[in-house]
């Protein structure tokens, strides 16, 4: 069975049952329960018209909830004939369920979990364990998101830009549990791309598949971070790059430069590096001038310190480093590595260690405290 293929038509099944009377809650919920029989029938029984099929279950899913709860609710609903199994409606939703499930009224962590299961088609379940939470607690933030986008309607305009970011914070969520919501979020991204024509939703795909192709080589076996100028670069994944790369030189030629298009070619300049030397750090200082310039991000201010120290030197970056705020994440150690280049070892060994306490995950924490024990150990006593 072509699981990829179901999910894919999840989000169109789920405005079609909007559009025939449904609200958003509701059918959303009978579509999940049409995927769950579909997971079971489809392998032996699979339909000619897997759209058709999907709708058509769960319209009757959602006729079979109504009739049940209309003496609670006491409300009317559109229930004369049934819809024939066939390729569904004409018009498809499933751009406005994007812009739907990234309304601005949610908070981002909601707007993030009701695309995963709106959208992407995961379980409560599912999308729990990526979070590593409780199911119920995830069940009670997707319930209250679903509530309330239930009056929005499907001609509102949505906002690319919102979107973006949801899909963005997908795929930054990273590999917990048993669901790689960045693979996931590069999957919604190649969707949104071929349904909509919009250089920063390229320029997202791109920057995506660029991080991607990264993957194998950040990692040890043990799970430890390996450093991008450490990393085994025949590990990356060659053929995801190109695509990145093309991508991103079609998104550019629009010449309507985005944050997503600049962070994009920022990573294919580290992508195109044969080794760590032979980076073109002057590059991404200037991309990062673009970023900057695009975003007024302090975020984007902190790398481009970085880059700056590459390109001029550590001093110069700690230069490009001070006005920022030292509560930025990451900031302190971003400070200890430019200290260490610049040969003050008691001052980063100090700052590692620091920045180790603060960390935000396990495998970041444990990379802190190590590059600070080997320049205590490096220390002569």
């Amino acid at each position: 069975m072509d699981e990829a293929l179901l999910r894919s038509l999840i989000p169109a099944s789920i405005g079609v049952l909007v559009r025939r009377g449904a609200d958003f809650a509701a059918a959303e919920d009978a579509v999940q329960e049409a995927l769950v029989e579909a997971l079971r029938t489809w392998p032996d029984h699979p339909p000619s018209e897997p759209k058709g099929w999907l709708v058509t279950v769960a319209w009757r899913k959602f006729l079979d909830a109504t009739r049940a709860d209309t003496a609670r609710r006491r409300r009317e609903v559109r229930v004369d004939a049934e819809p024939a199994p066939g390729p569904g409606a004409a018009v498809d939703d499933t751009l406005e369920i994007y812009f739907l499930c990234a309304h601005p009224s949610l908070t981002a962590g909601s707007a993030v979990a009701l695309t995963l299961r709106a959208v992407a088609g995961l379980t409560t379940r599912q999308i729990a364990r990526a979070y590593l939470v409780p199911e119920a607690t995830m069940a009670q933030r997707i319930s209250r998101a679903k509530r309330t986008v239930s009056g929005v309607h499907l001609d509102q305009p949505g906002d690319v830009a919102t979107v973006l970011r949801v899909l963005y914070l997908v795929f930054n969520e990273g590999y917990s549990g048993d669901v790689d919501l960045a693979a996931e979020a590069i999957r919604l991204a190649r969707q949104l791309s071929a349904r909509i024509e919009h250089e920063e939703v390229a320029g997202l795909l791109a920057l995506m598949l660029l991080h991607q192709a990264r993957r194998p080589a950040r990692t040890r076996p043990d799970g430890t971070l390996v450093p991008l100028a450490e990393q085994d670069r025949s590990l990356w994944d060659t053929s995801m790059i190109a695509e990145g790369v093309d991508v991103l030189q079609r998104a550019l030629a629009h010449d309507r430069l985005g944050e997503y298009q600049a962070q994009a070619a920022i990573a294919a300049l580290h992508a195109d590096a044969r080794t760590a030397e032979e980076t073109d750090w002057v590059q991404i200082v200037e991309w990062y001038d673009e970023l900057v310039r695009l975003t007024g991000s302090p975020v984007a201010r902190l790398n481009r310190a970085v880059a700056v120290g590459e390109a001029d030197g550590p001093r110069a970056g700690l230069a490009a480093l001070a006005p920022l705020a030292p509560s930025l994440p990451r900031y302190t150690a971003v400070a200890a590595y430019l200290h260490e280049r610049d040969g003050d070892l008691p001052t980063a060994a100090r700052l590692y260690a620091e920045a180790a306490r603060s960390a935000s995950n396990l495998a970041e924490r444990d990379h802190l405290t190590r590059q600070a024990a080997r320049l205590n150990t490096a220390r002569p006593r």
